[in-house]
């Protein structure tokens, strides 16, 4: 019990601490700078808390992992609005597993785990969806059903194969609006 007492008030530092870091950060940085990008990432941070808390790999439920991989020459043929409505689907189906999943979770560390997820993913959702991008939204949506699994190991490298790849790509063809941007 202390063991687990001890991992949560280190999550609990470690959260506050990340987000002090996340408040400056604008849209543009986001596609700007590749050091304030990369320093959103919390996969690493987060498999790293898993070993303070026990019993966090394993999750009460399945939840459904995005499809992350993707085919170039199609995603070359979609509009940058048609490719950020394919980022959000598959970080929003990891807000919403992550939401579900902390709901059921009976472990104290677990949840502060997947509260520390879904707010990470939820941070991407909102800055994806307010970047400036000419032209009305496409509703191109992803038509692929990712499995489901119960560990959060695999949970977190499936998402970090979205923040790596298919974000990463979107983002780099946004890059122009980055000239006069200090």
């Amino acid at each position: 019990m202390l063991s687990e007492m001890g991992g949560v008030l280190l999550l609990l530092l470690c959260m506050a601490a990340s987000e002090v870091r996340d408040v400056q950060t604008r849209p543009i940085d986001f596609v700007c700078d590749n050091q304030t990008r990369r320093g959103l990432n919390r996969v690493e941070e987060i498999k790293s808390a898993m070993g303070e808390c026990e019993g966090s790999g394993l999750l009460p439920s399945a939840m459904e992992l995005p499809c992350v991989g993707f085919n170039m020459e199609a995603w070359g043929k979609n509009s940058p609005q048609e490719k950020r409505g394919l980022v959000h689907t598959a970080l929003k189906t990891l807000a919403e597993g992550f939401k579900k999943v902390r709901a059921q979770t009976q472990n104290g560390c677990q949840s502060t785990l997947l509260e520390r997820l879904q707010h990470s993913v939820t941070n991407y959702m909102l800055i994806v969806a307010n970047l400036e991008i000419q032209g009305k939204d496409g509703g191109l949506h992803s038509t692929c059903h990712g499995r489901k699994t119960q560990h959060l190991d695999q949970v977190l490298m499936q998402y970090n194969k979205l923040l790596r790849g298919m974000l990463e790509l979107f983002v780099l063809e946004l890059r122009d609006r980055c000239q006069g941007e200090s």
